[in-house]
């Protein structure tokens, strides 16, 4: 099994700060944060300017570049001025001595030449303080803007990901169900029955009880009751099990209720801001405000921000089961009944941090989907491993593969009114390379030099393991039975105490 990292507060080598980073002021604290190098940006523009057109984000790459021309031209003035205030302050001493020496001798005309000289020489610190306060004021102005496009360029997708708008582009890798699953037959002529819902059988034994969900707590709430809630403790159980047990993840509780700059930190602010939920502690007196976070990943990833760790120690595997809330702002249709987009879930996360290797970072992302794939064909959920185009990896990612597991109860309806099925995305495993640990400056000393060796950012990737109850329609509706009970997956009949069946 992969070993903890464990730095203490005494010891923890902390992370310097790097030259491509900003100070984040919101209403309510203040933090730094490294972005996108900009010592890669200035030498390949296009290469991001190709990016944000790939993944149809309005990003005015050339804006970013004049403003960071701007402010380092005002920088250089302020270390010409600074350089000469620094070289005047140590000639000042000696040469107002000198004067006021050649003052005493000097007929009265020559007093008032050379007094001029002396006053001149005393009040050139302040003139040259006044220009470095007059510097920092265009620089003042320059920051906000250079820092809003600077904090929202995304990452530019990897070479091989096809190019496309969005969702509908997306291209699929594979398909996998299990023996005598035909794909080319519909629920009915496979199983020999017409599908109900998962809303249908939910209602049927008695398995979410969604009025009462809605009366606690809103729109998109529901109870999980009797076997609705041991079958959803029994996934996530088996699911972080396996990737404990046969994974060699180290498993990690981690919290949902985070700063700021977590959030930031791992790329899901600023564009997914009006996705979270906010927590308004400065009106409550609090020192800063806070944030419930939409999936384990951000507490896995801030475990080591601001931090560098030892080569020897990585790759570090993390899992975690935690609470995850979403709004789901702008959602709307078919994905509001039921269970698929809901406010409140539960969900397994992996995370891996590794060195800065391509290559690696690869070889960890079919790691991560075997895992999952592995579960899922435990489970024999009959599934889809997608392709997301440049349009819809998101800022952080440089390259996104969603699985999605076959619900018979979506879809459209055919002359019967019976659902003919659809894909669901249920996964997403996401490669990062270095985004998220550069905004996190988290980073590793190589081994040379006796362990003094230079510091690389980490690459990181993630990937759902299960989120439930999303996961609970493929299996409820998969393995329901023609008298309209549900048999038990049984790699979960195990967790469900050898039960079998429901109903």
């Amino acid at each position: 099994m992969n070993q903890l990292y464990r730095p203490s507060f005494a010891s923890a080598e902390k992370a310097p700060k790097c030259k491509s980073e900003i100070t984040i002021r919101s209403d309510t604290d203040t933090y730094t944060i490294s972005m996108i190098d900009l010592k890669a940006l200035r030498e390949n523009p296009q290469r991001f300017i190709d990016g944000c057109a790939k993944k149809n984000v309005d990003v005015d790459i050339n804006a970013m570049i004049t403003l960071d021309e701007q402010k380092r031209t005002l920088q250089t003035q302020q270390e010409t001025i600074r350089a000469a205030q620094n070289k005047l302050s140590k000639e000042t001493g000696p040469k107002i001595g000198q004067l006021m020496g050649k003052l005493k001798a000097a007929s009265e005309d020559d007093q008032l030449a050379i007094q001029t000289e002396i006053n001149e020489i005393k009040s050139a610190p302040a003139k040259m303080k006044d220009e470095i306060a007059a510097l920092d004021v265009q620089i003042n102005e320059i920051e906000p803007e250079l820092q809003s496009i600077w904090l929202s360029i995304p990452q530019p997708p990897d070479d091989d990901v096809p190019v496309g708008a969005g969702s509908d582009d997306n291209v699929e890798l594979a398909k996998w169900a299990p023996k005598g699953w035909d794909w080319n037959k519909s629920f009915e002529e496979n199983k020999g029955f017409r599908p109900r819902t998962h809303i249908e059988l939910c209602e049927t034994h008695n398995l979410v009880d969604y009025p009462r969900g809605v009366k606690i707590a809103g729109s998109r709430s529901y109870i999980l009751i009797g076997d609705g809630m041991r079958l959803h403790q029994a996934i996530l159980r088996f699911a972080f099990d396996s990737m404990v047990n046969q994974n060699g993840f180290t498993p990690m509780s981690v919290p949902v209720l985070v700063r700021e700059e977590a959030m930031v930190g791992t790329g899901f602010f600023p564009g997914g801001r009006d996705q979270a939920y906010h927590i308004n502690e400065t009106q409550r007196g609090g020192g800063y405000d806070m944030f419930l976070t939409g999936t384990g990943e951000v507490g896995l990833m801030g475990i080591h921000q601001d931090e560098i760790l030892d080569e020897s120690k990585l790759p570090l595997k993390y899992v975690t089961v935690s609470t995850c809330f979403r709004r789901e702002a702008g959602a709307a249709g078919k994905d509001t009944a039921g269970l698929y987009r809901i406010h409140q879930f539960d969900k397994v996360e992996q995370v891996i941090i590794d060195i800065a290797d391509e290559a690696k970072s690869r070889q960890h992302h079919k790691d991560m989907m075997g895992f999952v794939e592995n579960l899922l064909k435990a489970l024999e959920l009959p599934h889809r491993l997608l392709q997301c185009c440049t349009g819809d990896l998101g800022s952080k990612n440089a390259d996104m593969i969603d699985i999605e597991c076959w619900m018979p109860g979506r879809g459209e309806e055919d002359d019967n009114g019976t659902p003919t099925g659809e894909f669901g995305e249920t996964h997403s495993a996401s490669r990062l390379y270095d985004y998220q640990c550069r905004r996190l400056n988290m980073r590793y000393r190589d081994g040379g030099d006796n362990g003094k060796g230079a510091t690389t950012f980490c690459h990181s990737l993630n990937n759902t393991v299960a989120a439930s109850p999303r996961i609970l329609i493929p299996i409820l509706e998969m393995y329901q039975n023609a008298d309209g009970s549900i048999t038990i997956p049984e790699a979960l009949v195990p967790y469900m105490n050898g039960q079998t069946k429901i109903g």
